[in-house]
């Protein structure tokens, strides 16, 4: 890959992953341990995520399972989940913190659904926002010692760039969406 594309490159993969790691937070009716980690608990002071305060397993397809690993911490990661905007209220014995997803609704499936579809065209300006900016450069590159032909082919090599992360971006709103509406 030509030198003068890779920082735009690594930019649209990073506007991807943020995208994905957006989608792992949108809960699909099923346990998934992700929709924890924005979550942040207060240990000795510091914000530190539920994962490294606490075991988190899933030991059915509907419910998380935390198990702190000082008593003490129940209390907080109870506390951390109930401010969040999880929306699922936690139960625990002392020990070890339940969190039971509920099954969704068809017509909440139907707004995760365009949660999703806005991330995902979210994305893609993002992206093609990489492609002006990358656009841009090489005009400004004209002004050296640079052929138009080589202006030209960087950005054409730019525009298959930005087609290819768009393919990427849609393919993962599909499949998100497609899981998301399966009951």
């Amino acid at each position: 890959m030509d030198a003068r594309l890779e920082p735009f490159d690594t930019k649209m993969q990073k506007s991807f992953r943020n995208m994905e790691e957006e989608f792992a937070s949108i809960r699909a009716g099923r346990a998934n341990p992700h929709v924890l980690d924005k979550i942040k608990v207060d240990y000795y002071g510091t914000p530190t995520p539920i994962q490294s305060v606490a075991n988190v397993n899933v030991p059915e397809p509907r419910m998380i399972q935390i198990q702190p690993w000082e008593a003490s911490m129940v209390k907080e990661i109870e506390r951390a989940i109930l401010t969040s905007d999880l929306g699922i209220n936690p139960t625990n014995d002392g020990k070890v913190i339940r969190l039971a997803f509920p099954e969704l609704t068809e017509e909440r499936r139907k707004e995760l659904a365009k949660d999703i579809k806005k991330k995902g065209e979210n994305a893609k300006v993002a992206i093609r926002n990489i492609r002006r900016d990358a656009n841009d450069s090489f005009k400004k590159l004209a002004k050296g010692d640079i052929s138009e032909d080589e202006i030209k082919e960087l950005e054409d090599k730019a525009q298959k760039m930005t087609d290819k992360y768009i393919a990427q971006v849609d393919k993962a709103v599909e499949a998100k969406s497609k899981e998301i509406l399966t009951v």
